[in-house]
């Protein structure tokens, strides 16, 4: 299979081992790194590369969505897409997204989505598109557990801007009203692993994603016992995450207190649900585990997009066939 692989040059989260693993375990891949004005227009960067989408098998878009969902007219034309979605949570919670990835999907309903939430790729499916699951990861080339001294109890390493994480800003808000807590964002790469091995509990609060976001895996990797807001139990069975066992569940401020407190007058199920969740993610979390899903989900014969004029010749629509 010969694919082509479009990336977002700039991101702040680094995802060339990711990159490097689907690559690797393609017969052919191009990748081909797309920067923050030329995903405005691709369809003059595409141009100007000289691509022929036509001699790929597959052609996958990890890009930004906002931009994409601009230029559909285009993305509509590219033959046997694939398109990889972190976000697509944001389609079922308070964003502003909300609703709007159903609307561009139903615009390219032949397109084949890899979805990270398990439930969210239920739900897609319900409505009647290709979407398979490969679940979000970590980086296990750069993230580890450097058995440092965790000088911080309880930390939280990451984005409080308003919006989509508003709720994540006000519940770790309220949470240092009762606790001492770091709350803190560093750059990506090496600080972040030495603020990850500082921290003993990670307070994770993604909250209502129903989702889990890519920092539970890199808390646990790096030895921290993640504690994090209980997104349910379709993912929580997917992820094989185990409440107080491999993970800490809580689904209100009391809950979370009380654990918290259960754990720092247990040192041994401390250091135990921490191992235990770092072993978790080292075997069933990294870029080459969700890697290997891609490539499988990559397989299967994708939809075929059939033209098929109005009778009275004013629009177009498509008919979608398994192929």
């Amino acid at each position: 299979m010969k694919v082509l692989f479009l990336v977002q040059e700039q991101q702040r989260s680094i995802f060339d081992t990711w990159y490097e693993a689907i690559a690797n375990g393609l017969d052919e891949c191009d990748l081909v790194r797309v920067n923050s004005d030329e995903q405005k227009r691709l369809k003059k960067f595409v141009k100007s590369r000289n691509i022929d989408f036509s001699t790929y098998d597959r052609v996958i878009l990890f890009l930004r969505y906002k931009k994409m969902m601009r230029q559909v007219n285009y993305i509509q034309s590219i033959p046997n897409l694939v398109i990889i979605e972190l976000d697509a949570f944001q389609n079922y919670c308070e964003s502003k997204y909300n609703g709007r990835f159903t609307k561009y999907f139903n615009q390219i309903p032949w397109a084949r989505v890899l979805c990270t939430g398990k439930g969210h790729t239920q739900t897609l499916c319900d409505e009647g598109f290709d979407v398979h699951f490969v679940g979000k990861a970590y980086d296990h080339k750069l993230l580890k557990n450097l058995k440092l001294n965790r000088d911080i109890e309880l930390g939280f390493l990451g984005s409080l801007q308003t919006g989509v994480y508003k709720h994540r800003k006000q519940f770790l808000e309220d949470l240092a009203k009762k606790e001492e807590v770091l709350i803190h964002r560093t750059s990506s790469g090496e600080e972040y692993l030495q603020m990850l091995n500082r921290i003993k509990f990670f307070i994770s609060a993604d909250i209502p994603f129903k989702e889990y976001m890519i920092k539970n895996f890199e808390a646990m990797a790096c030895g921290c016992v993640l504690f994090t807001w209980n997104n349910g139990e379709v993912e929580n069975q997917q992820l094989g995450f185990v409440d107080m066992e491999n993970v800490v569940l809580y689904k209100d401020m009391d809950e979370l207190i009380e654990k918290i407190n259960i754990l720092r007058n247990n040192e041994k199920l401390s250091k135990i649900i921490a191992e235990n969740g770092q072993k978790l993610v080292e075997d069933n979390h990294t870029w080459q585990d969700s890697a290997n899903k891609i490539i499988e989900a990559l397989q299967a014969p994708l939809r075929t997009k059939v033209q098929k004029k109005h009778c009275l010749g004013l629009f177009s629509t498509y008919q979608v066939k398994n192929n």
